[in-house]
């Protein structure tokens, strides 16, 4: 369904209860602002230094930043139409796609994931200002870092005016002046010892990308059109994050250091602890929007309740599990976000598009469509037996599997995970989508 509200004034804030109701008042630039931003974070370096890792080549890692982040982009791009057209935030436009029961499975590992994110982010802002600092601040920083990003999330529009007018003059200050000081070091060869290879690179720089998928809508709903939409998500963070994972495969490359270090390293350039503190203060984006995202979630499982009193609690939760916890293994948790998410959204998006011809039923009545839950279900299958990963418990299951039937040989070296399972989901969407038409949605 579209939206029939008339456009309020510029200064009119989120609803505070679930509603298609939406203010339309982010035109193109605040939305490519705003995800600009949302792509400049300290977590680019870090796995663009995994890319760099994982290629062993400074030439091929470029590549794999590029085309792995240009196909997160278009399924980020496409996502963010969901919010746009139908007027309801991420999870519940997904209602259009499995019904108002059905959504609630991807909705449910959605909240976790972004608590996860809004924990991972608190904790590295506060490892970054410790690299500038000292130890014995950490726990103030992670404070600070949850009371700013749960501040953002009680009046998110209003942050991203915020963003938009200064935040971003900023970090482009900061980030021309690293990419200089990385560039101007002369360039050496990368290790070979944890190489896997073009395409799995190419998967870890695409999971990155499509991890803001299941939030673009939380903030599209409030666009004017949906080509601003589109574009303002898609070229904002495709070409932040293409920056920023090549700032780190440079930053192997010339500084000899690898995603475990490459902070400390960026730090330890001439003033390079001043530009890291203005790319520090602009991290507090992501986890705001980590924040703000899980509360949307939550609406659509409880939606009565006030959006402000939900986010307070999330950003409590977040930090206090950043005081708690370690960084963990950001490689495979990329991964398993990857292997859920992007066959999601690329069912999402055929259907949405092609099936569905934009028009979803997102009302609290919308009846359960077993089609692009078997696609769902096809792709993330797909996903695994190209990429099982490396988790403990998990697996080993699909690596067995993966031998029976590739018949003991390793998989082609040109088969991605990634665009694999977006081209099995989305054919798998498109096909079981002529078994039965949905019904037209009717307007809510």
């Amino acid at each position: 369904m579209t939206s029939t509200a008339v456009r309020p004034a510029s200064n009119t804030e989120a609803p505070l209860v679930l509603t298609t109701d939406a203010p339309r008042t982010l035109g193109f630039l605040d939305q490519f602002t705003l995800w600009g931003n949302l792509g400049i974070s300290l977590f680019g370096p870090v796995t663009g230094a995994l890319v760099a890792a994982y290629t062993g080549s400074l030439a091929q890692g470029l590549l794999a930043v590029v085309v792995g982040c240009g196909i997160g982009a278009l399924v980020l791009g496409g996502s963010a139409v969901f919010g746009s057209q139908t007027g309801a935030p991420a999870m519940a436009s997904l209602r259009g796609l499995f019904g108002r029961r059905g959504s609630m499975a991807p909705t449910v590992l959605n909240i976790a994931q972004n608590i996860g994110w809004a924990t991972m982010e608190i904790i590295v802002i506060s490892q970054a200002a410790v690299a500038v600092t000292s130890e014995r601040w950490r726990w103030l920083f992670v404070v600070l870092a949850g009371l700013i990003a749960t501040t953002m999330a009680v009046r998110p529009l209003g942050s991203v005016k915020l963003l938009r007018k200064f935040m971003v003059w900023l970090v482009l200050i900061a980030s021309v002046y690293l990419f200089v000081q990385v560039l101007s070091k002369p360039v050496h060869d990368l290790p070979q010892d944890g190489v896997f290879g073009f395409w799995p690179a190419v998967d870890l720089a695409a999971a990155g990308v499509v991890s803001f998928a299941p939030l673009a809508a939380d903030y599209t709903r409030h666009s004017r059109t949906n080509k601003a939409a589109f574009a303002g998500s898609a070229l904002g963070y495709g070409i932040a994050a293409i920056v920023y994972y090549a700032l780190g495969v440079f930053a192997v490359a010339t500084l000899q250091t690898n995603s475990t270090d490459v902070i400390t390293a960026l730090v330890t350039l001439p003033a390079g602890a001043i530009a890291l503190f203005v790319l520090l203060v602009d991290e507090v984006d992501e986890a705001y929007a980590n924040v703000y995202s899980t509360t949307m979630a939550a609406h659509n499982l409880i939606g009565h309740v006030d959006r402000r009193w939900i986010s307070v609690g999330i950003g409590v939760l977040a930090t206090g599990l950043a005081l708690l916890v370690d960084l963990g293994n950001y490689t495979q948790f990329l991964y398993l976000i990857g292997s859920v998410f992007v066959p999601l959204f690329a069912v999402a998006i055929a259907d949405f598009f092609v099936v569905s011809k934009r028009n979803w039923d997102v009302s609290g009545t919308a009846r359960f469509r077993w089609q692009p839950a078997v696609a769902w279900l096809i792709g993330f299958v797909a996903y695994q037996l190209v990429n099982p990963g490396t988790v403990e418990g998990w697996s080993p299951f699909w690596l067995d599997l993966q031998q029976r039937i590739f018949n003991h040989q390793p998989v082609p070296g040109w088969l991605g995970a990634t665009y694999t399972s977006i081209v099995i989901s989305m054919l798998a969407a498109i096909l079981l989508g002529r078994v039965r038409r949905p019904t037209p949605a009717q307007p809510v």
